[in-house]
């Protein structure tokens, strides 16, 4: 019973080690500890108490590493360390956009198609719906989707 308890503790190590793997960034680093331990406790087993022994380790091992796996993937899912919400089309669009709507200017670039466009004395990047627009032309701003300005060519209203 003395012979198994280095081998049990090793394996609750190699338990905490992969759970540990889950919440520290260490690139792999803590699983390939874990993997050491797994084995240096498997091999204890399999020298010091028996080959029967040995193959209930190594058993329990094949199914308690798979659903620790799981387990720490479901519970890095629920943790805070993880994303839980998700971005929208009108996150990021600040009020200062939407009031260029309409708002004209010239393009300091071509647009190909996007460019840069002096609309009330800034420079702004922007974008055509395509359409390649050449440099000091009169545009209009059709939209503000997110960060990004659509123009047109003032002519084309």
């Amino acid at each position: 019973m003395s012979k198994l308890i280095i081998p049990i503790l090793l394996q609750l190590l190699g338990v905490a080690i992969i759970i540990a793997e889950f919440i520290l960034p260490t690139s792999g680093v803590l699983g390939v500890i874990a993997l050491a331990v797994f084995g240096y406790s498997l091999f204890l087993v399999f020298t010091g108490i028996s080959v029967e022994a040995g193959f209930v380790f190594l058993l329990a091992d094949l199914i308690l590493i798979p659903v620790l796996v799981i387990i720490g993937i479901k519970m890095l899912a629920k943790s805070k360390v993880s994303l839980h919400t998700s971005l929208d089309k009108g996150d990021g669009v600040s009020e200062e956009i939407t009031a260029l709507l309409g708002k004209e200017g010239v393009t300091v670039t071509d647009l190909r198609p996007a460019g840069i466009a002096l609309i009330g004395g800034k420079r702004i990047d922007v974008v055509s719906k395509g359409d390649f627009i050449l440099k000091d032309t009169e545009v209009v701003i059709s939209a503000a989707d997110g960060n990004r300005i659509v123009v047109k060519k003032k002519s084309a209203m």
